[in-house]
C-alpha cells in the first residue's frame, strides 16, 4: 500500500462524516452556496490555493506539488435534485424535498479526501493538481461549461472523474474508451386545442386525443425510423392535460428526452420530432408550441486514458473487478471538459444487494454502500499519479 492509499484509509471515517454531513444539507442547482462554503473552507484549512464563485457556484483548488510536473485536474459535482428523501436513516436530508438522490455528496467527500491526504504529501507530487468543484450538473445548461469559461482547466493537462453507481456492486470499476454516455436533450410540446363539453366531442378539437396521438407517434422514431443497431432513447416523461371528468381539454403538456451517441443521429431525430409533432396537430386542426433544448454533448473517453484506467484499475482492485462498461444512457456535463483536454470518466461500483443498497439514481430512496468513496478516491489518485509519472 503506498502512502496515498494509506492516508485515505486514515481519513475514511472523516470522509463518510463529509458525506453524511452533505446529505443532510444538500442544495439544489444553482444553489450550492453553503456547500461551495463548506468545500473551501477545508481546501483553505489544508493550504490549498482556492477560487469561489467559478463560473457561478464552482470552487477550484490548487495543490502545487514539490517538483515540476503536468497538472491532473480531478472532477466531483455538488448539486443535489428536487426529491423527497424516503429514508428511514440518522443522515437523511433535513430539508423537506431536496435531497442527494444521485452520489454528488459522496463524490464531492472523494474529493475533499484526496486533497486533504495530497496537501500532506505534497513533497511527493511531481506537479499540480487542481481539484474541480462543480456546480449545477443536474440542470442544463450545466455548471462545467461555464466553469471552463472561467478559467477553471487553465494549466491543465488532462482531466479524470468517477460517478459512484448503483447498478454495478462496490468493489468493481468499469469505463471504455470512445463514447460512454449519452447526449441528453429534453422537449416540450404545449398543444392548443378548442375546449368543450365532454358529450360534445364534434363540437372541440381534443388536447388530449392530439397530445395521446403524440405519445404513439413519437416511438416510431427509434422503433421505426432509427437504424435497430444505433443505440437511441426518445421517452415522454410528463403528460399534463384536462380539470375535470366532463370537459373537453383545450390545452395538454408533453415533455420527454432524446438520448443519443451520435451527432449526425442527434440532429435527424430532432428533425423528426418537430415533424411528427406538426404532421400530427395538423392532422387534428390542433395547433402547437415546441420547445427543443440541446443538452450536454456525449461524454466521449480518449482512448489513451481509458488504457490507463484498466492498467490502474487492475493493479488497485485486480483484473477480475475491472470491465468496459456498457454504454449508458444517462447524460453528464462532464463531455465539456473532455472536449477541451485529455481524459477519463469512470464508473466506481456502489450498489450492495446483500445490504439492500439497490436503488436507483434518482430514486427517493437512493443510497450508496460507503466503502465505494475509498475506492473511488483510490482510482482518482491512482490515474492523476500514472499520468503525471
Amino acid at each position: 500500500m503506498n502512502d496515498f492509499q494509506a492516508g485515505l484509509q486514515a481519513i475514511y471515517d472523516e470522509m463518510v462524516a463529509w458525506r453524511r454531513y452533505l446529505h443532510q444539507n444538500p442544495e439544489l442547482s444553482f444553489h450550492e452556496y453553503r456547500t461551495a462554503e463548506f468545500i473551501a473552507n477545508h481546501l483553505l484549512s489544508w493550504d490549498i490555493e482556492v477560487r469561489q464563485g467559478v463560473g457561478g457556484n464552482g470552487v477550484v483548488g490548487l495543490l502545487r506539488g514539490s517538483k515540476e510536473g503536468r497538472t491532473v485536474a480531478l472532477r466531483a459535482d455538488i448539486d443535489a435534485l428536487p426529491i423527497q428523501d424516503e429514508k428511514n436513516c440518522e443522515y437523511s436530508s433535513l430539508k423537506s424535498g431536496i435531497m442527494h438522490a444521485c452520489g454528488h455528496d459522496a463524490h464531492t467527500s472523494t474529493l475533499l479526501g484526496i486533497a486533504k491526504v495530497a496537501s500532506q504529501l505534497r513533497d511527493q507530487l511531481k506537479g499540480n493538481l487542481v481539484f474541480l468543484f462543480q456546480h449545477a450538473e443536474e440542470i442544463t445548461p450545466g455548471g462545467a461549461d461555464a466553469m471552463i469559461k472561467d478559467g477553471a482547466l487553465e494549466g491543465v493537462d488532462a482531466v479524470f472523474g468517477v460517478h459512484l453507481w448503483t447498478p454495478f456492486q462496490v468493489g468493481h470499476v468499469y469505463s471504455k474508451g470512445g463514447p460512454l454516455m449519452a447526449a441528453p436533450d429534453e422537449f416540450t410540446i404545449h398543444i392548443q386545442g378548442k375546449g368543450g363539453h365532454g358529450g360534445l366531442p364534434h363540437q372541440t378539437i381534443d388536447s388530449i386525443y392530439v397530445a395521446s396521438q403524440l405519445v404513439v407517434n413519437l416511438q416510431s422514431i427509434v422503433s421505426r425510423q432509427v437504424d435497430p443497431i444505433e443505440p437511441c432513447v426518445v421517452s415522454i416523461g410528463s403528460f399534463h392535460g384536462g380539470t375535470s371528468f366532463n370537459v373537453i381539454a383545450e390545452t395538454s403538456v408533453l415533455s420527454g428526452t432524446v438520448r443519443t451517441f451520435n451527432a449526425e443521429l442527434r440532429a435527424d431525430v430532432k428533425q423528426r420530432v418537430e415533424r411528427i409533432v406538426a404532421s400530427t396537430c395538423d392532422m387534428h386542426q390542433a395547433t402547437y408550441q415546441l420547445d427543443y433544448k440541446l443538452g450536454y454533448p456525449t461524454v466521449v473517453n480518449d482512448e489513451k486514458e481509458a488504457e490507463r484506467f484498466f492498467s490502474v484499475g487492475q493493479s488497485l482492485f485486480g483484473e477480475e473487478a475491472v470491465h468496459e462498461s456498457p454504454l449508458i444512457m444517462a447524460g453528464e456535463d462532464f463531455s465539456y471538459y473532455l472536449h477541451h483536454r485529455p481524459g477519463c470518466y469512470m464508473f466506481v461500483g456502489a450498489g450492495n444487494v446483500e445490504d439492500g443498497i439497490i436503488h436507483p439514481h434518482h430514486h427517493p430512496k437512493f443510497d450508496i454502500d460507503e466503502k465505494s468513496m475509498l475506492h473511488a478516491a483510490n482510482l482518482l489518485i491512482g490515474m492523476a499519479l500514472d499520468y503525471m509519472a
